[in-house]
């Protein structure tokens, strides 16, 4: 197996590449470099914990199709070729060769799965293109097009690794999904989350606007918007009730030249701020 490697531009600069998480494209990087001559790497697991990766940057790489995975836990670099000249004389052939022979060609050199009823059809070392097979081709600017026989529609054959779907994966129900409140839409809630807060609080869209004027005023970032409002915001628009009138956010108080209760809430919200490991930009 060759010490050296080569990746062609028109792959790793394509959108499909960058738009993936970094973790996802040093994945890449790494296998590739650990791939045999005909691009087969026998470790894709071990070669991803010891990088730091997660299972979901595998599935990000064949969701993208940038490798192909089987069920034997070998996996093929799709582009290899594209990537690789290997030459004759220093050229060895993979010791994946069952792999090997449900992949084909295309006419730009990327590797794609052949159809399932030609699998035991064609010679176990060819890999020859087959214009009989309308299968996903990669174009020349790297985007791929899907064909007939996109990754879903092998997803059944045994020859095929599918990852598994996690809880992450799947779509939150409409319930747990947060929309934005207030007049400037800073506010991210969920509908369990403003149907609480409405049950609890008589002035719930006071608190809302509260919140979403002083996000919009200061630029402070917050993970849960919610806990925000039951944790300051409640306590901050309850002590301001005996003013009158409605101050400025961080304004001193004339008669006792110290800071009223609307800043003290304001320093609230810094420490709040501190405690979440929110740097407030």
């Amino acid at each position: 197996m060759a010490e050296r490697r080569m990746f062609a531009n028109s792959i790793i600069d394509s959108d499909a590449f960058l738009d993936m998480p970094q973790s996802s494209q040093l994945l890449y990087f790494h296998l590739s470099m650990r791939a045999d001559d005909d691009g087969f790497v026998n470790k894709p697991k071990s070669i991803t914990r010891s990088i730091g990766a997660g299972d979901d940057d595998i599935r990000m790489l064949i969701a993208k199709k940038f490798i192909i995975a089987f069920d034997s836990g070998v996996i093929a670099i799709k582009h290899w070729r594209i990537h690789n000249y290997i030459r004759k004389d220093t050229y060895s052939e993979t010791n994946y060769k069952e792999e090997k022979s449900n992949l084909i060609f295309d006419e730009n050199k990327a590797y794609t799965l052949k159809k399932p009823d030609e699998i035991n059809a064609v010679n176990a070392t060819s890999t020859s293109r087959d214009e009989s097979v309308d299968a996903p081709s990669t174009n020349r600017d790297g985007s791929v097009d899907a064909g007939k026989y996109s990754l879903g529609k092998y997803s059944l054959d045994k020859n095929i690794y599918t990852a598994p779907v996690t809880e992450a994966d799947r779509p939150k129900p409409e319930t747990e999904r947060k929309r934005k409140f207030g007049e400037y839409g800073h506010v991210l809630l969920t509908e369990k989350q403003y149907e609480t807060l409405k049950s609890e609080y008589s002035n719930a869209e006071e608190l809302i606007s509260y919140l979403d004027e002083y996000i919009e005023m200061k630029g402070y970032k917050a993970k849960n918007h919610y806990l925000c409002i039951k944790k300051w915001v409640a306590d901050a628009v309850s002590r301001g009730k005996g003013k009158a009138g409605r101050r400025k956010i961080g304004s001193q108080s004339p008669q006792s030249g110290g800071i009223d209760t609307e800043t003290s809430s304001m320093i609230s919200w810094d420490i709040l701020m501190s405690a979440t490991g929110d740097d407030g930009g």
